[in-house]
Order: structure tokens, then C-alpha cells, then sequence
């Protein structure tokens, strides 16, 4: 397979503003986000915020100690005969819940721009901007922009180095000589404002008071800069190829380079501490050596050749996804949903969208990005235990909504949900499945133990019917639904089953004998609850197809994205097909789509599947910058496309105890051609 050749003709372009669809640099740990210039000069222009963000840069208003999670206020649940609290809305504590909810938060590091003069030496704005083409090249990891302001020629290259949290950039223009460009750095204050459950987060630049930026040390074309926010630090530096530095504002730094410099280099760099630097031409030569790895290990897709005219957008869709995937969510934490682009949800990640972001990674041939961020659920460990504990369960249970130190936080939603807590082991399982070795199992060992023991506890045995039920309370993945009302949701009944299952099987790989508890719950899980051939959203919940047709169509996954070992199967392809026809899907996220897509696999229903993979509504639309677009807001949204690439990779490449023969889930009429390499079976 030609893999240069897929990739580049994929990459995408500009030759105008889009206000959805920035281009962004990254690492995995740290990423910049472009508008049309190359960095960060018109922000105003775009919907949403341009980002400069990491996996280290967050902060606490007011320092790490000011609330503790039990200071927000518990609304007691009846659980099983006992009460059980979760810090579900204000109530009379509304300070803690709503500090709680947004601290820690991460940080807009710093926005970088160029400001370019007229020669009257007025500043120039977009209107000052003609013939403007804009290229993101994938196999390079560099961005190239091309543009006039006032008439003449501008040239940058945008790059991100990939070891270091550096940007480095090249810039070809006579408004060098002329001394019309310069290039400043702004840092914003670190506060969030917000209080609503979804909103995207702006950062705030009229707040000098609430933060410092001094200038620590400065020796000819170098400066470090310290940013410091109430009891949070961290350190830039800048070094560039020719000029001055200017302080030109409260928190603004500008190079003003030499008439000599052109072109005109610099690089930026961001640490906790003693950040690093490299030069523009070394930043360059490792980006490209970094992409070019990335693309010819691993696997790979090529729908040429199929007379389907939706496989170009899929396989467009699959190259930006697997680059968007590497840069948001290949890091050391669990992502946000946006990812590392701008703050959603105040920057944290949420932990049942963790499966979403990454575990298509083993399925690609690219278990080291997923190893990354499954280390961090080891140290968290301490904190998911004693969550437990605090409800009476044994084991360890993983929060929701949190940030990077695993610290669960008040919701109206979060604190409810469950289907987390088997995606450790899921995505443990997939690592395994991909590097089978015993250190493998020994990594992740805790996780898979602890999050079982969670689950046996967690489950309530009803000793008249024989079988063991989840809730209430709880809350399914289908959100809608009330805490106190919800009853045995079937994906979470077979995530049950599937996870502790899985459990005794790592206890039996490693030689132990595995927690008598988890056969005892995993062979007796209530049957999943269904009325007129279909499975309902919970049991308690018979008006699914009518009042309850919209947000997430979860019971769909029980078999799809697990193996529906619950499952009868007729009843299963009866409430697809009812999905299909009454589902409100202007309610449902990126994610749904695939989820469909993935069961409709299962289900030897290849049309079917490729239709719900590319289904015409706008929350599966996926942008020029390759984003899945939600809404006003929320032009990025990371499971989506973590999704597509776990059922691309299932229906090309199977799943366990599926049909032989390759590409099970795309139609066998010929109207798919597709060919690929390096991709692993599914559960």
C-alpha cells in the first residue's frame, strides 16, 4: 500500500476564513491551534477559542485547598435499604459545587500572534487579507500558510516539536525588512466564569490583577518569562533569530525582529519549569521524522477503487481522525472532549468518553498512545478507592468528570453514571489482546481487580428472581433518564458481565485464582429489559421509542461495541431497525453513529452499518480541519472520531467469533473496495 500517497491526498486546505475549522500543531501533550495566519492573530474570528493547552497546565482559583469534594452539598439515594450521597446540584452549598466543579481547570498557556503594520503604521485586520491559502501536512506535522496583507506577500510555517511542548515558526515576507511585522505573546487570566453544565469556556483577557508575567531572564535573541496564578506556575521561553523584545502590555511580550532576520524564526516553549527550545530547522526535521513513523507503522486503510461515492469522505474521514486522535488524545491523560484545541466542560476529561478517544489505538497497531493514558488510572487509585469506600462499595470506583488529578467533582450528571467503570478493563484487554506478554497483565493487574471488585459490589442480588441488578440509582449512558427511577440499563448489564469475565481471565493468565465474586455476578446479570420485541433504554422505561427517543440510543451497544453475550440476537436487529427510523438524532453525539454502525456490523447488516457510519445529520458532520461538529460551541468533539476509526477498524478487520473473511462489515456487492494492513479484530 502506498501510504504516503492515502494520506496526502486527504490533506486539507483553505483559501478563506472558516470559523469552524482552525488547524492545529501537536504532541499529544501539548498543541496549538491556528487561525489563517498561521498563528493566533485574529481569534475574533473563529466560534470558538483558538488554544494553546497541555496535559501539565492547570490551575486552582484561589489555591488547591479551598474546597474539598466533601464540602459540596449530598442528596441522599435509597440504595438497596441504605442511603447512599452524591453531590447532584448547589442545594445550599452552591460556592463548593460550582468551585468543585470548575478546579481545577486547564490553562490557556498563552496566546501567540503576529501583528502586522500598514504602512501608515496602523495595525492591519482580516479585511487587510487577500489570496489566502492554508495547508495542514499531515505526513510533516507542519502547517504553511500563505496570504497578503496590505498588498504584500506573507509565507509562515507553523511546527510542533514532538518531544518538547515548543512551537516553532518560519516567516517569509518583505514586511520583515519593512519592520511592519512583529510577533507578541499574550497570556490570559486564568479564572473560569462559567457555571452551565456544557458551555465552552473563553478565556478571560481583561483580569491583569489575577495573575503575574515577569520577565526572569533575557540574554541577547532569548527570554524566559514566569507566569504565576494564585498558588500555580509555569515558565515560557522564547528565542528567536534576530531583534528586540518589548514589554508591550501588563502581560504582553513582543519580538520586534530585524530588518536582517528575514526569515524571521522563532520557537516557544512552555513547562512547568525550565522549559526548552529548539531552533526552527531542527523542529522541522523531528516533526517530519516523528509523522512519517507515525503513518508507516501501524495500520492502514485505502478505499480506492470503491464505486460507493461516500467511501472518499470515509477514508477522508479515517486519515484526519487517526492524525486529530495522535495530537488530542495519544496523551498521558484521559482527554477532554475537544481535546487539546480549547476548554469544554472546564478542560476536564470525562472518563466514560475515554474509551471513545483511545481504544481504537490497539486496533490500529498504536497501543503505546492508549498505554499512555491507562498508567494514569494506577495513580489514581488512592482516590477511586476511597470514592468507593465513601458509598459503602468495595474495590476502587472511577469518577466522571475530572482533571488531571482524578479528583471526582459535582454534577447534576457525572456523580450518577456507571459505564466508566468497566472501560479500564475493556481498554486493559485490548492493550493485552495487541502485546500479549505477562508485563502487560502485571501493568494493569490493580486496575482490572479493583474495578471488579467495584462492580460485584456495586451490583444488588434479588434473591426471588436469582439474578443481580444494577440501580437504582444510577445513570445510564443515555443521560435523560433519573437517577432514582433507572433499572438495569442493558449496556451496562452486558458491560457488567463482559468486565468481570474479563477480570477472571487476566486472574487466570497471571496464575491466581480470581475473586469467587466476579463468576458468581458475571453468570447471573439480570436479562436485559425489553417489551414488544424491543430492548427498552432501562426497565423501567416503556416509553423509549416515543418519549425517550433522543440523546444516546445506549442500548444498541450491548451489541456492537461488546459482544452481546446477553443479547438475542432478532431482538437486537428489530430495535436497530426501530433506531433507525425514530431516533430524534439531532439530540445524539458523534459517537452514536459508529455505536450503530459497530452493532449493525454484528449483525450482518454491512449496508446498514456503513449508512449509520455516514449518516447525513449535522451531529455527524466532520469538518474541513477533519472535527466532528456537534453544534454552536462545539466544532470539536474527539469521540466522534475515536469511534469511526473503532468501527472502521471492526468492520474492516472483524471481531472475535465473528465471520471469517476480511471486511465482515462493509457490503460484499462490490461497491467497496477495501484493501488494508496492520488492524487487529475487535472483541
Amino acid at each position: 500500500m502506498d501510504r504516503r500517497q492515502i494520506v496526502e491526498r486527504h490533506q486539507p486546505e483553505l483559501d478563506r476564513w472558516d470559523p469552524l475549522s482552525p488547524f492545529a500543531v501537536g504532541n499529544g501533550e501539548f498543541a496549538f491551534s491556528a487561525d489563517i495566519t498561521g498563528l493566533q492573530t485574529f481569534p475574533q474570528q473563529y466560534e470558538v477559542p483558538l488554544g494553546t493547552m497541555s496535559n501539565w497546565g492547570w490551575h486552582f482559583s484561589g489555591g488547591h485547598d479551598r474546597f474539598r469534594y466533601e464540602d459540596a452539598e449530598l442528596r441522599r439515594y435509597d440504595t438497596y435499604g441504605r442511603p447512599v450521597g452524591y453531590p447532584m446540584n448547589p442545594g445550599s452549598k452552591p460556592e463548593a459545587y460550582h468551585w468543585l466543579r470548575q478546579n481545577p481547570h486547564r490553562l490557556q498557556l498563552g496566546r501567540i500572534s503576529f501583528r502586522f503594520l500598514t504602512e501608515s503604521g496602523q495595525e492591519a485586520g482580516p479585511r487587510d487579507m487577500a489570496n489566502i491559502r492554508q495547508r495542514m501536512n499531515l505526513w510533516t506535522g507542519c502547517l504553511h500558510s500563505e496570504y497578503e496583507v496590505a498588498g504584500e506577500p506573507v509565507r509562515v510555517t507553523t511546527v510542533c516539536h514532538p518531544h518538547m511542548d515548543t512551537l516553532a515558526v518560519r516567516v517569509e515576507s518583505p514586511l520583515v525588512r519593512q519592520g511592519r511585522l512583529q510577533a507578541f505573546l499574550l497570556f490570559p487570566a486564568p479564572d473560569m466564569t462559567h457555571t452551565a453544565w456544557d458551555k465552552t469556556v473563553f478565556p478571560a483577557w481583561d483580569q491583569d490583577d489575577r495573575h503575574k508575567s515577569e520577565l526572569i531572564k533575557t540574554d541577547g535573541n532569548w527570554a524566559r518569562l514566569r507566569r504565576s496564578m494564585d498558588e500555580d506556575v509555569y515558565e515560557v521561553e522564547w528565542s528567536w533569530n534576530g531583534g528586540r523584545l518589548e514589554r508591550t502590555g501588563a502581560h504582553e511580550f513582543t519580538v520586534v525582529p530585524d530588518a536582517q532576520s528575514e526569515p524571521f524564526e522563532f520557537s516557544v516553549g512552555f513547562a512547568p519549569e525550565s522549559p526548552r527550545t529548539d531552533r526552527f530547522a531542527e523542529t522541522l526535521k523531528a516533526s517530519a521524522s516523528h509523522w512519517e513513523s507515525f503513518w508507516m507503522s501501524g495500520g492502514a486503510i485505502d478505499f480506492a477503487g470503491s464505486t460507493d461515492p461516500r467511501a472518499f469522505e470515509l477514508e477522508r474521514r479515517v486519515v484526519l481522525s487517526q492524525f486529530l486522535c495522535a495530537i488530542h488524545s495519544g496523551g498521558s491523560l484521559p482527554p477532554q472532549e475537544t481535546g487539546l484545541m480549547y476548554n469544554s466542560w472546564f478542560g476536564k476529561s470525562h472518563l466514560e468518553m475515554h474509551w471513545w478517544h483511545a481504544a481504537h489505538f490497539p486496533l490500529w497497531g498504536r497501543g503505546s498512545y492508549l498505554r499512555k493514558s491507562m498508567g494514569w488510572y494506577n495513580g489514581i487509585l488512592p482516590i477511586a478507592r476511597d470514592l468507593a469506600a465513601s458509598q459503602g462499595y468495595q474495590g476502587a470506583r472511577w469518577p466522571k468528570m475530572v482533571g488531571f488529578d482524578g479528583k471526582p467533582c459535582p454534577s447534576p450528571v457525572a456523580p450518577g453514571l456507571i459505564w466508566q467503570q468497566p472501560h479500564p478493563i475493556a481498554m486493559a484487554e485490548l492493550l493485552y489482546l495487541a502485546e500479549p506478554t505477562r508485563g502487560t497483565l502485571e501493568q494493569f493487574r490493580r486496575i482490572v481487580f479493583e474495578s471488579a471488585d467495584f462492580m460485584v459490589s456495586f451490583a444488588r442480588h434479588n434473591e426471588e428472581k436469582g439474578v443481580f441488578e444494577l440501580g437504582p440509582p444510577l445513570i445510564p449512558a443515555q443521560e435523560c433518564h433519573p437517577m432514582q427511577v433507572s433499572k438495569n440499563p442493558p449496556f451496562e448489564l452486558e458491560y457488567w458481565k463482559y468486565g468481570l469475565e474479563t477480570a477472571i481471565r487476566w486472574a487466570e493468565r497471571l496464575g491466581l485464582a480470581p475473586n469467587p465474586r466476579w463468576a458468581e455476578v458475571a453468570g447471573a446479570m439480570a436479562q436485559p429489559p425489553q417489551a414488544g420485541g424491543l430492548y427498552l433504554a432501562h426497565e423501567r422505561c416503556p416509553d423509549t421509542f416515543t418519549a425517550k427517543n433522543h440523546d444516546h440510543p445506549s442500548m444498541l451497544g450491548a451489541m456492537g461495541v461488546l459482544p452481546g453475550s446477553l443479547i438475542d440476537r432478532q431482538i437486537m436487529h428489530q430495535t436497530l431497525l426501530k433506531v433507525k427510523e425514530v431516533w430524534r438524532w439531532d439530540s445524539a453525539w458523534g459517537w452514536d453513529f459508529p455505536m450503530c454502525a459497530m452493532t449493525a456490523a454484528r449483525l450482518s447488516e454491512p449496508d446498514l452499518a456503513v449508512d449509520f457510519l455516514l449518516m447525513d445529520e449535522v451531529k455527524n458532520t466532520y469538518l474541513t480541519n477533519g472535527h466532528n461538529y456537534q453544534r454552536p460551541g462545539l466544532s470539536a468533539y474527539l469521540p466522534g472520531n475515536g469511534g469511526l476509526l473503532a468501527a472502521v477498524a471492526m468492520m474492516a478487520s472483524g471481531w472475535r467469533g465473528g465471520p471469517s473473511g476480511r471486511n465482515p462489515g462493509f457490503p460484499q456487492d462490490g461497491s467497496w473496495e477495501v484493501r488494508w494492513e496492520g488492524l487487529h479484530p475487535w472483541l
